[in-house]
């Protein structure tokens, strides 16, 4: 079964941008382009949105409008335009569900905006069973070139972080680019060693030697797989959050594993993903565990 990219969009600047970030991703994967618009009667707005009818039909013609940029800008490239009514959670959550990755656009530096209102993006984030990405507003197909990177994160054992570092070096392997591979490691307080860590960290020559041997023994597998993709191993002390953000300004993807919890107000994202999501320039990818 042939996965397509599929894209979200909503009107808004940052969502048109995501589109075309999807199409230029569809095509250097070969993959179809399927191009989502979900939607709902409007009864109570303030100002006068005519009935269902001319509703959906300004919706239809919003939808093509965009698509039509795309289709002129990759004449090859196959896409279809779904307009869907109903919640945007549950109707953006199905198209992921059936799609290589889910492209959608963010604002960042604040409440992510559009399809994303509120708690809606994280909802999306928590409950897609695929990657989605967040794009934001400005993006420009100039900011994948070479020298700029994707940078994963990568934490724990192997297995931790094995989907979010597929989804890096298969993209690096399609755009030619170099893969940093981010663990941020801190010291953690003397109760939590227990005597076989101990043993362990003493082995390794110390903490960050031990750091930079769990950050090899993730990659092995992967480099092996692709073994044209240029590797930069990058171990640093501190949150990882902010040490994947002090790497921002060189990449042109961030791809952060999902840690994604339910309380009594919603779904919740990890610290990481969440803090990147805000405030990396460049698009962030999230990806579900396998």
């Amino acid at each position: 079964m042939t996965r397509p990219i599929t894209a979200g969009i909503d009107g808004t600047e940052q969502s048109l941008d995501a589109l075309a970030w999807a199409a230029r991703e569809a095509v250097r994967r070969g993959l179809p382009l399927r191009v989502v618009h979900a939607w709902r009667v409007e009864e109570h707005d303030a100002v006068d949105t005519g009935d269902r009818a001319t509703q959906e039909r300004w919706v239809r013609e919003s939808a093509e409008s965009a698509v039509h940029a795309v289709r002129e800008r990759h004449p090859d490239l196959a896409v279809t335009v779904d307009v869907l009514e109903g919640d945007a959670v549950d109707t953006l959550t199905g198209a992921a569900a059936d799609a290589e990755m889910l492209v959608l656009g963010s604002r960042g530096h604040g409440p992510i905006v559009g399809f994303l209102v509120g708690s809606v993006g994280q909802q999306v984030i928590v409950d897609a069973a695929r990657p989605v990405v967040l794009v934001r507003a400005g993006d420009r197909p100039s900011n994948e070139v070479a020298g700029h990177e994707i940078v994963v994160g990568q934490e724990g054992r192997p297995e931790d972080s094995a989907a979010a570092l597929g989804f890096a070096f298969e993209t690096a392997a399609r755009r030619g680019a170099t893969v940093r591979a981010v663990r941020a490691w801190t010291l953690p307080p003397v109760f939590a060693y227990s005597p076989a860590s101990l043993q362990l960290l003493d082995e390794a020559g110390g903490l960050e030697p031990f750091e930079r041997k769990g950050l090899a023994a993730a990659l092995a597998p992967w480099r092996e797989r692709y073994p044209d993709v240029h590797v930069v191993e990058h171990v640093e002390m501190g949150s990882a959050g902010q040490v994947l953000l002090s790497v921002a300004g060189t990449a042109q993807l961030m791809v952060v594993g999902r840690r994604a919890r339910r309380t009594a107000v919603g779904a919740r994202i990890g610290s990481v993903a969440h803090g990147v999501l805000h405030h990396a320039d460049c698009p962030v990818a999230v990806v579900p565990p396998a």
